[in-house]
């Protein structure tokens, strides 16, 4: 399905940060690593907040009608993996980060003409997102298990 408007870029993100704000909750209570991934669930409630308020303070009409966007939802659907083996769960939380990275990025690009202030938020989020998947990354090192 492809998407043009800014409000069904920000349905799509709201749904997306929703789902993966569960999936760290659930990852969250495997006891490793803990403060770091129930910091990642606020991080995702603050990051809807961040967008809608970005959103609502520079929308209009005109705007809503200019199409900002051509981004297809199914590029970035999420495969949120069952939390029961933590690396695994691990492995999937990177490839997620990386949807998002990329969905943030596309976005961030596709409306800098016409919603500065929203390209700025996505661009910010964005890199948040990638240094939250290097942060996930290390969990896969041998030695956090050890360090932890």
């Amino acid at each position: 399905m492809r998407l043009h408007t800014a409000s069904e870029v920000i349905s799509l993100i709201r749904t997306l940060e929703n789902n993966n704000a569960e999936f760290y909750e659930r990852l969250c209570q495997l006891g490793k690593h803990e403060e770091e991934l129930c910091g990642f669930t606020r991080e995702n409630r603050r990051n809807i907040v961040l967008v809608q308020q970005a959103y609502n303070n520079v929308i209009s009409d005109a705007l809503e009608g200019g199409f900002a966007f051509n981004i297809n939802a199914n590029d970035f659907s999420l495969n949120l993996p069952e939390v029961v083996n933590f690396q695994e769960a691990i492995k999937g939380a990177v490839e997620m980060e990386t949807t998002f990275t990329h969905l943030y990025s596309t976005a961030a690009e596709q409306s800098k003409s016409l919603l500065p202030d929203v390209s700025r938020v996505f661009s910010v989020i964005a890199r948040k997102r990638q240094a939250r998947m290097e942060k996930l990354s290390q969990f896969l090192s041998p030695l956090s298990d050890i360090l932890s």
